[in-house]
C-alpha cells in the first residue's frame, strides 16, 4: 500500500550547501521531518552542482519519512550567469542588465526542457526569451523563432 502523503515542501537551495538554518529547517522542523537527514542526502546529490540555486520539491509522508526531486536551476538565475548580472532590472522596459545570444537562451531552454510545460525546444525559447525581457536582458541576434 501507499504512504499517505502529509505535506508538499517546495525550497530553493544551494548545490551541496543546505544546513538546518532557514529556510530549510523552520520548514521542514514543522512537518516533523529529519532535518540533518535531508541535508546529508540533499547535499550527497548535489555535489556536483555546488553553489548553484537548485529548486527541491520535498514529499512529506504521514510517517515522517520523505522524497525529495532535484530540478533544474531557475531561469532567471541561467540568464544572470550568462549575462554576467548581478540582478535583474527594477525597471526592465528601460533599463538594461545585460544581454545573452539565441544561442544561449537555447542552451537554458534544453537544460529547462524537463521543467517546462512545453513540447518543443521552440516554445521553451520563448518562454526563456521572456524570462529575458521581464528581468532586462536584452536577447541578441537573428530570432529563430521567427522563421
Amino acid at each position: 500500500m501507499a504512504k499517505e502523503i502529509t505535506a508538499l515542501v517546495k525550497l530553493q537551495v544551494k548545490g551541496g550547501a543546505a544546513n538546518p538554518a532557514p529556510p530549510i529547517g523552520p520548514a521542514l522542523g514543522a512537518k516533523g521531518v529529519n532535518i540533518m537527514e535531508f541535508c546529508k542526502q540533499f547535499n550527497g546529490r548535489t555535489q556536483d552542482k555546488a553553489g548553484k540555486v537548485l529548486p527541491v520539491v520535498i514529499t512529506v509522508y504521514a510517517d515522517k519519512s520523505f522524497d525529495f526531486i532535484i530540478k533544474t536551476p531557475p531561469a532567471a538565475v541561467q540568464l544572470m550567469d550568462h549575462a554576467k548580472a548581478k540582478k535583474g532590472s527594477g525597471v526592465p522596459q528601460t533599463t538594461k542588465v545585460g544581454t545573452v545570444t539565441w544561442e544561449q537562451v537555447k542552451l537554458i531552454a534544453e537544460d529547462k526542457m524537463e521543467d517546462l510545460n512545453c513540447f518543443n525546444v521552440d516554445s521553451a525559447m520563448s518562454m526563456v526569451a521572456g524570462t529575458a525581457r521581464s528581468m532586462g536582458i536584452t536577447v541578441t541576434g537573428e530570432s529563430p523563432l521567427s522563421k
